[in-house]
């Protein structure tokens, strides 16, 4: 298993897992899914297996408590103090070979190193649990999450 850097052959294979990985959701575009990995490369990767992609990851640098809505083209903040991240997505290929443990160790190294005191999300489709594993707690934020689906909820890992 290993995670690389997103080339532009990937476009494909990562818009075909955003749509298995999310039935209730109207997929987002090519061109906003691309908005967050220009907006931060060293953040957005790929996670292959034996040189097959079994799944994505897109985060960037943002500001806490103000998740950019679905299908919202990313821009550079002034003063960015979260890692959000946005999606990792995972092909049912994946399952049970580590992939999603390797690439949030990932993340959470990443927003060390860029100085970002935690790591934020929005959790749809029931995938809050799984992140209240993982250390992250719910938070109530003024922000609207209406494009996503009525279960979302806005989560933050503090990794200071």
């Amino acid at each position: 298993m290993q995670l690389r850097s997103i080339i532009s052959d990937d476009w494909k294979i990562i818009l075909d897992i955003q749509e298995e990985c999310y039935p209730d959701i109207v997929p987002e575009s090519l061109e906003v899914l691309q908005s967050k990995w220009q907006l931060s490369p060293q953040t957005c990767f790929v996670i292959e297996d034996n040189h097959q992609t079994l799944g994505y990851c897109l985060a960037h640098p943002w500001e806490l408590g103000a998740p950019p809505a679905l299908e919202q083209k990313v821009q550079a903040k002034t003063q960015p103090n979260t890692l959000y991240l946005h999606d990792i997505a995972l092909s049912a290929k994946a399952q049970g070979k580590g992939a999603g443990r390797l690439a949030f160790e990932k993340l959470i190294q990443s927003a060390a190193d860029a100085a970002l005191s935690s790591i934020s999300l929005v959790a749809v489709q029931g995938a809050d649990s799984y992140w209240h594993k993982q250390g992250f707690i719910r938070q109530k934020i003024e922000k609207s999450l209406e494009s996503y689906t009525p279960d979302a909820c806005y989560m933050v890992l503090d990794i200071s």
